[in-house]
């Protein structure tokens, strides 16, 4: 049986879970070890990766990832799902237009951190259930904000002016719902409102041009291709401190050894790369001896 081991991005059509994604690839590729990072919603096309083999040890890694978006915001209709999925639950008529400084206007307010509560259609626990499961029984609970990062909100238009469809792209951290962001953009500008369209168009390091379709990749197993996709493990961990030993360290920390700190060593976790560029484990401070780091992940066995 051929190793997959690397990451795949995977650009996840419409109508199809993550974990949808994940079964096709493993009966695809006839292995197991499938993973993903960062579920996207059935409604939301664009950027999936995908962790094969061996780099499913790093899928945890890659969650924290940043994310770009480009979407389309539809005023005068709020659902139960804050998306065009939901039962329209509000309607109010978006009369004349609205001009690009007033929407730019309310951008602003929505840049740098903000908080935001789930929406009630999402998997998020609240006394150790999933928020939709309530939402199902028709049941309300109190949501936990949480506060997260939108690094950049712009229209996604010339336009001068708009009427019920603003379009927009924005960057912003792990863990924000777009969903939500659009309803408050529109109670903003003063209408109940919904998410009509999405598309992740980057995750990390990882663009839309990267990604290759469900189509692409069967015609690329079929001709021998697709090993030439897979990316190494390594590049979706750039977005960690990097931190470079000898062979003689290399040889330890492939053992899981705890080791000296090296100089400037922070509190949060590092990539331990050999010689070579080949990445060997996660390392973090040791939580109880001072001066020392341990691995937190070690990804490879053995000398290195």
């Amino acid at each position: 049986m051929p190793h997959f081991d690397g990451l795949l991005p995977l650009y996840k059509p419409h109508g199809m879970t993550s974990h949808d994604c994940v079964a096709r690839l493993r009966k695809w590729l006839g292995i197991r070890k499938v993973g993903h990072t960062g579920t996207l919603d059935p409604d939301v096309d664009g950027v999936l990766i995908l962790c094969l083999g061996k780099a499913t040890k790093v899928a945890q890694y890659l969650l924290d990832y940043g994310k770009t978006y480009k979407g389309k915001i539809r005023l005068g209709m709020a659902t139960t799902t804050e998306d065009a999925s939901g039962a329209v639950v509000e309607t109010s008529e978006v009369a004349g237009s609205i001009d690009r400084e007033r929407i730019e206007r309310v951008f602003a307010r929505f840049r740098g951190e903000i908080r935001q509560a789930p929406p009630m259609y999402s998997a998020v626990k609240v006394n150790g259930k999933k928020l939709y499961e309530y939402a199902r029984e028709g049941l309300s609970v109190r949501r936990p904000f949480r506060r997260v990062q939108i690094y950049d909100l712009a229209l996604d238009s010339e336009s001068a002016c708009f009427t019920e469809i603003i379009p927009f792209e924005v960057s912003c951290s792990k863990g924000t719902y777009v969903r939500t962001l659009a309803v408050d953009i529109g109670r903003a500008l003063g209408f109940p409102a919904h998410l009509l369209s999405l598309t992740r168009t980057k995750a990390g390091p990882f663009t839309i041009e990267d990604c290759l379709t469900f189509e692409q990749i069967k015609a690329r197993l079929a001709d021998g291709n697709f090993f030439k996709s897979i990316k190494p493990m390594e590049s979706g961990l750039t977005h960690l401190d990097r931190w470079t030993v000898d062979d003689a360290i290399a040889e330890k920390v492939a053992c899981g050894a705890v080791l000296p700190a090296p100089e400037g060593f922070r509190d949060h976790a590092y990539a331990v790369y050999n010689a070579k560029g080949d990445c060997l484990a996660i390392y973090r401070r040791h939580p109880e001896r001072k001066g020392l780091v341990k691995p937190e992940k070690v990804l490879v066995t053995g000398k290195s």
